[in-house]
């Protein structure tokens, strides 16, 4: 990518470095850039990235991975190899500038839900990214007694991203006590062999999920739901906390569940 491909950016726009670039397999790779200094955001939220792509800048919806307390911004990406922005973005290297707008949002933040006494998130292929961001923000532990991260994938590659973060948080001298005693994460695949397998939906309707964890199925009393990855999924799960008597919740009126609707190309 040409150096020159960022040219001052417009405004309400920041230009930050991208400081390190991840490449976990080849439909995914994660990246971190600077954080501007005025740049404020809650553990969970999304915020528009882009690039200057033929003269002009495209911009998708990202959720930032980093928690609200890290001095850089992190993202996961997937790779499409003719996808307007992730076409150009998964060349991206150090050293390069990214856009990126100054206003995040979202649904996906400990604001929008009811106190409760499990948290589940529930997440398939880059829709992690938001609860990477929520499980390094000791406000999640303080809020839940537990914290059930399940991440689903087609392949076991397609796993490392979530199993370096978790192990790297349970590892942090600071969150590294609640996160071994109150952090349960739950890998799965759909395609290749592994120790958990199928849909989440699937898992959630046969009891297995709950079956696994040693807990009662969802109770709009003590369960908590946050919902991130395809339009499929989303719809699905939705449909079941609904059907488990659970109401969804906004950052306006708090409820038992969030769904994160902002989507990479």
């Amino acid at each position: 990518m040409p150096e020159d491909m960022i040219k001052a950016p417009p405004a309400g726009v920041f230009a930050e470095t991208v400081l390190s670039v991840t490449h976990y397999t080849d439909r995914l790779f994660a990246f971190r850039t600077e954080r501007p200094a005025s740049f404020r955001f809650r553990s969970g939220e999304f915020v528009m990235i882009g690039l200057e792509i033929e003269g002009k800048p495209l911009y998708r919806a990202y959720s930032i991975a980093s928690p609200s307390w890290d001095d850089e911004l992190e993202f996961f990406s997937i790779k499409v190899e003719n996808g307007p922005l992730t076409s150009v973005l998964q060349h991206i290297r150090p050293g390069e500038r990214l856009l990126m707008r100054k206003k995040p949002t979202g649904t996906l933040v400990n604001d929008a839900l009811l106190p409760g006494k499990r948290l589940y998130m529930l997440s398939t292929g880059t829709g992690i990214a938001p609860f990477v961001s929520l499980i390094r923000d000791p406000e999640t532990y303080e809020k839940f007694e537990s914290v059930i991260l399940t991440h689903t994938c087609r392949d076991v590659a397609e796993l490392a991203y979530g199993h370096d973060i978790v192990a790297a948080t349970r590892a942090n001298e600071l969150l590294g006590e609640m996160a071994t005693e109150q952090l349960i994460h739950v890998p799965a695949t759909t395609r290749e062999d592994y120790p958990t397998r199928g849909r989440i939906t699937t898992r959630i309707e046969d009891g297995s999920l709950f079956a696994g964890l040693g807990v009662p199925a969802l109770d709009p009393e003590t369960d908590r739901v946050m919902i991130c990855g395809s339009m499929d999924m989303l719809r699905d799960c939705k449909a079941l906390c609904e059907a488990a008597g659970l109401n969804e919740g906004a950052n306006n009126k708090p409820g038992e569940f969030v769904v994160e609707r902002a989507f990479v190309d």
